[in-house]
């Protein structure tokens, strides 16, 4: 067989638990369910921080955030480390970012040698954006993690639906542009924005899922204490109401189903062309979301609603269909396996390990059946970090709430906090070394601190003299938010 191309498709705040083919009864995901069907599902994948940047960087380098030092969304990507893309270039392949990859710095590229669209934040920071306002009728903070963005929710069209609407046009376009005749075989990610909050849904999706949705509801009495500070210190710690939740629930579906059909433009575009035949195809999330499970809304905290994502590869007559794999993985596992995948040269220094074998459906016993998820210090919270070995998961905040544990097996929606449990002790005390091996949490705060501190520096440069950049996109006018 031919070297294949490879099309990753990559959403943000998608949680796993709402695909039809991971399980979920009322969310419609036919194309993302289709492709499961061609291929294989993961059942075990995590995000390598439940937080856009650091897991985006961390997707294009294998390495952890820590290695990357990139904690926040407003960490910069060294331009010296190596990311897939350049491997993948160097190997003799086109590499093409199509859409959003929320890089953060000048370079918005790092090794994508084409853009044919870019994003709305593709830009040097301090300077201004294009076009019209991001938000004409919501405030900006329905983006954000804040209760505004589950009490302000809804139906109506955001610039997040007509940026995806934009991205999905521009790789059926380079699907098509490929199709035609190319002396290299391609390596591109269509970068999309949902169904990320603003938590507003086309009105015929709210209406179908608003009376179909359920309103769960937390249990604060078996709450672990890093939860309470999550709630408390993004203002959720009072339960919203249950009408908030239900609508912005309705709406957060409704997105997800509305990012499912830009998925299908994209599978329909390859079987158009004849690509599908030979191109590797993966879906995955940057993290998830909590979507009012347990109390929580967003990301940034251990709960598998936000720490998990969907996985699904699919090639034809490679990658055996209508299966399921159940190996531990993470995000930065992308990076040696696309390298793999191309024949390319094996990236150093790396976190994650290849998952070409395990594609192809062979079991590699090379593989550690372990991985691990971190944050840095965020909204009062401590550094934290997570790992998750066998049936087993267990999350610390250095110096902040005691650690948390689970037995997934056993308790898989994460009501039983086990690390008090003395039949536990032996568990949580090996996870727990194995956690700060090569952790450094106080590490991570200092220089968190110093990286803003320059990025402060930069910031205030780009307001001064407002460089412009090439990859930039103008966001359109959107005015016909909803509010419900």
């Amino acid at each position: 067989m031919n070297r294949p191309n490879l099309l990753f498709i990559l959403s943000d705040q998608h949680s796993k638990f709402h695909l039809g083919c991971y399980g979920d009864e009322v969310v419609r995901t036919p194309h993302l369910d289709r492709l499961a069907g061609e291929g294989m599902r993961f059942r075990n994948a995590y995000t390598a921080s439940p937080l856009c940047v650091p897991a985006r960087m961390a997707f294009m380098t294998g390495r952890r955030p820590s290695a990357n030092e990139a904690w926040l969304n407003e960490h910069i990507l060294s331009s010296a480390l190596p990311t897939w893309a350049h491997s993948v270039g160097a190997a003799g392949y086109e590499t093409a970012l199509i859409g959003r990859m929320h890089f953060v710095g000048p370079d918005q590229r790092h090794g994508f040698e084409r853009r044919p669209i870019g994003e709305y934040s593709a830009r040097h920071p301090g300077a201004a954006g294009k076009g019209g306002p991001m938000f004409r009728e919501i405030p900006a903070s329905t983006s954000g993690q804040t209760r505004e963005s589950v009490e302000i929710a809804g139906h109506g069209r955001t610039t997040y639906q007509a940026f995806d609407d934009r991205v999905a046009d521009a790789a059926c376009a380079y699907l098509e542009e490929k199709a035609r005749g190319s002396d290299r075989p391609f390596a591109a990610v269509a970068g999309f924005l949902l169904p990320h909050c603003p938590f507003f849904a086309p009105r015929d999706l709210y209406d179908y899922y608003y009376d179909r949705v359920d309103v769960p509801q937390p249990d604060p009495a078996g709450e672990p204490a890093a939860v309470t500070n999550f709630k408390k210190h993004r203002g959720i710690a009072e339960p919203l109401p249950a009408e908030r939740i239900r609508v912005a629930r309705a709406a957060y579906f409704g997105l997800c189903e509305y990012f499912d059909r830009k998925v299908g433009q994209l599978l329909d575009k390859l079987d158009e062309t004849g690509l599908s035949d030979n191109t590797l195809v993966v879906y995955a999330s940057d993290h998830g979301e909590m979507a009012g499970e347990h109390g929580c809304w967003w990301k940034s905290n251990y709960y598998e609603g936000s720490v998990s994502v969907p996985l699904i590869a699919r090639l034809p007559g490679v990658v055996p269909a209508g299966t399921e794999s159940k190996a531990i993985c993470n995000l930065m596992d992308w990076a040696p396996t696309a390298v793999e995948a191309a024949g390319g040269d094996p990236m150093a220094a790396l976190d994650g390990h290849s998952l070409w074998t395990e594609m192809r459906g062979r079991r590699d016993d090379s593989r550690p059946d372990v991985t691990f998820s971190e944050l840095g210090p965020t909204r009062g919270d401590p550094p934290s970090r997570m790992i998750r070995q066998g049936p087993w998961k267990l999350y610390a905040y250095h110096g902040g709430a005691p650690p948390a544990l689970f037995n997934l097996e056993e308790d898989p929606g994460e009501w039983n906090d086990l690390a008090g449990d003395a039949a536990c002790a032996s568990v949580r005390q090996d996870l727990l070394g194995r956690l700060y091996d090569g952790w450094d949490p106080e590490r991570v705060a200092r220089r968190s601190v110093e990286l803003i501190r320059d990025a402060e520096v930069l910031e205030a440069w780009g307001r001064a003299v407002q460089p412009g950049h090439a990859d930039t996109l103008a966001v359109e006018d959107v005015e016909d938010v909803v509010r419900c």
